[in-house]
């Protein structure tokens, strides 16, 4: 039986891709290649590859001929929107397609018999920290559409377990970086978001320079502090997830982070000793919203499902981020 990764051409999807195959699963893919990349799931430095379907989770029909024409044990669901400044400026956009999609692939698989889920959630769930480390029974207060359409399908998700029996794993991860240590895959998004691939562009002389959002924060450099986990660590949690819902057969939800944070100006200096290279840096003001410090703990998915983070220090994750963008600067080249 297959395990559908919807998203799988994005850019943690590919990565869980890759575990999936090196654990010799047969995976089908999903994805509209709005975001994905055909190529980051297509690699012959990979354990084989998977069976793509281009489509959109909005179109009813295609959802059912996918499930009718595979034999489909469980769901990796990571299709959504994810930039947050968008999802305030465009709110129906991100319920539209971060929801609406979603339960429609909650009705294929109702309608397939497929009764096993592992939902890509985030951080942003919890809004404003109530703790330091965020724990998994913190309050859910998103701040920004994007976590309250995520926080919308984990609602959904309790119920569809409560009315049909399908179970699921929600995994709320932080900033997911680093890239894959092949080489063949890595992160590219357009417009590019996440702190480590925009000091990389300043590194190879894509940008001037690297804005710090904000130097007057309660903490030790001033600098936002952010929990960065390696993708691939990541994956290896959906997998480890995956297992739990074949074993255990039941519901939960799991925090992914490192349990440890790093602020914005020590992955600054962390890339350029990685690449050699200088950065400039400028002060900027604080972007509002931005919390000082965020940091998940991971306890509870440690003991209850064995998994460990292995690339766990920031130049491990930088240097295998640098590997990637340096040989790929302009990324994937199949759009």
């Amino acid at each position: 039986m297959a395990i559908l990764v919807t998203g799988g051409a994005g850019y943690i999807g590919s990565h869980t891709v890759a575990e999936l195959l090196e654990k010799n699963e047969e995976v089908i893919v999903v994805d509209n290649l709005e975001k994905g990349h055909r190529d980051a799931i297509m690699s012959d430095k990979l354990n084989g590859c998977p069976k793509l379907f281009v489509g959109d989770l909005r179109d009813k029909d295609f959802l059912k001929e996918v499930f009718s024409k595979n034999d489909i044990e469980a769901v990796i669901h990571f299709a959504a929107y994810i930039e947050v400044g968008e999802s305030v400026a465009n709110p129906l956009k991100y319920y539209n397609n971060n929801v609406i999609a979603t339960l429609n692939l909650l009705t294929a698989m109702k309608e397939a018999g497929v009764n096993k889920i592992v939902f890509s959630s985030t951080a942003a769930t919890y809004g404003e920290p109530e703790n330091i480390p965020i724990l998994e029974t913190d309050k859910t207060f998103p701040t920004n559409p994007y976590g309250e359409t995520k926080l919308a399908v984990e609602k959904a998700l309790k119920w569809a377990d409560n009315a049909y029996g399908i179970k699921h794993v929600i995994l709320r991860y932080f900033n997911a970086s680093g890239a894959h240590v092949s080489g063949c895959i890595g992160e590219d998004h357009s417009p590019e978001t996440h702190l480590i691939p925009l000091v990389i562009q300043a590194a190879l002389g894509k940008r001037e320079s690297i804005k710090i959002f904000g130097n007057d924060y309660n903490t030790p450099d001033g600098t936002c502090v952010r929990d960065y986990i390696h993708v691939s660590d990541l994956a290896n949690a959906h997998y480890l997830a995956l297992q739990s819902l074949r074993t255990r057969e039941e519901s939960n939800i799991y925090n992914l982070g490192n349990g440890k944070g790093f602020s914005v100006r020590e992955v600054i200096d962390v890339v350029r000793k990685v690449t050699g290279r200088p950065i400039k840096a400028e002060d900027a003001p604080r972007r509002p919203g931005d919390p000082a410090i965020l940091v998940a703990s991971s306890e509870k998915i440690k003991k209850e499902l064995n998994w460990e983070p292995k690339m766990a220090d920031l130049e491990t994750i930088v240097s295998t981020a640098w590997e990637w963008h340096k040989n790929h600067p302009d990324g994937y080249n199949d759009k």
